[in-house]
Parts: structure tokens; C-alpha cells; sequence
């Protein structure tokens, strides 16, 4: 049987990509959300805390992803018994 979702989310290869991918997509979401208060040095605890989940919400996505796409090749290399 695959791995437990947490096992594979928390691998050093998962982990790496994930966090690769979320330093991109999470700059860009949030120079194009926050852009303007960043600028403005218009920065209060709030607007931190929501550029974190802007760099968060990728983060999570792209390992949910990845931990999927293991679990579904782990199943087609493991036929059924």
C-alpha cells in the first residue's frame, strides 16, 4: 500500500519543490495583491500575516499535488493481489 499522506508530503524532495514553487507563484501573487502597500511601507501585522499565507496557500497546494501524483504512480507499480 502508498505511503501515509504525511510521509510523502514531508519528503526532502516534496518539501524542496514545493517550497521552489511556492517562492515563485507566492512573490508574484503577492507583489500583484500587496504590491502597493509594500511601496507605500504601508505594512501592519494583518498585511504581514496575509503576504505569509499568499506564500502559504502555493506551498500547500504543490505538495497536496505532488503527495497525489506519488500515490497514484506507487498504486499503478503495485498491482492489486
Amino acid at each position: 500500500m502508498a505511503d501515509g499522506f504525511w510521509t510523502i508530503a514531508t519528503d526532502l524532495s516534496v518539501a524542496r519543490r514545493a517550497g521552489k514553487i511556492a517562492l515563485i507563484v507566492g512573490t508574484v501573487l503577492m507583489a500583484i495583491n500587496h504590491g502597493d502597500h509594500i511601496l507605500k511601507g504601508d505594512m501592519d501585522l494583518r498585511a504581514i500575516l496575509k503576504c505569509l499565507a499568499t506564500y502559504l496557500v502555493p506551498y500547500c497546494v504543490s505538495t497536496y499535488s505532488s503527495v497525489m501524483a506519488v500515490r497514484d504512480r506507487t498504486q499503478t507499480l503495485e498491482p492489486d493481489a
